[in-house]
C-alpha cells in the first residue's frame, strides 16, 4: 500500500505571542522557594549561602534566555523594554550583544 507521507511543517500558521499559563503563580512559588532558602541559610546554615549567591547568575542567565529566546520569536526591543520598564535602548546594550 502507498502512503503518503505530510509535512513536518504545521498546517495552522505559528502566531506570534502563546497564551499566557499560570507564569504569575509559577513566578511566585519561585519566589516563595528563594525566599525559603534564604531563612534556611539565616538559620545557620552557612554552607548552603554560597549555593543562594549563585542563584543571582542562575537569575541573570535565565533573564538572557527569555529576552533572546523572545527576540527570536519575534519581538522588538522596544516591546521587551516597554514590559521591563525600561527603553528599547537599555534593553537592547544590556541584553543586545551586537544584535540589530
Amino acid at each position: 500500500m502507498n502512503t503518503v507521507k505530510k509535512p513536518l511543517t504545521p498546517s495552522v500558521p505559528r502566531q506570534k505571542r502563546r497564551d499566557v499559563v499560570e507564569n504569575t503563580e509559577f513566578a511566585a512559588f519561585a519566589r516563595r522557594i528563594i525566599r525559603a532558602h534564604g531563612r534556611r541559610v539565616a538559620t545557620g546554615d552557612v554552607e548552603a549561602l554560597r549555593d543562594l549567591v549563585n542563584l543571582s547568575a542562575d537569575i541573570d542567565q535565565a533573564i538572557t534566555d527569555a529576552v533572546i529566546g523572545l527576540r527570536a520569536f519575534g519581538y522588538s526591543w522596544a516591546e521587551i523594554g516597554n514590559r521591563l520598564g525600561i527603553t528599547r535602548q537599555a534593553a537592547q546594550q544590556r541584553w543586545g550583544g551586537g544584535q540589530p
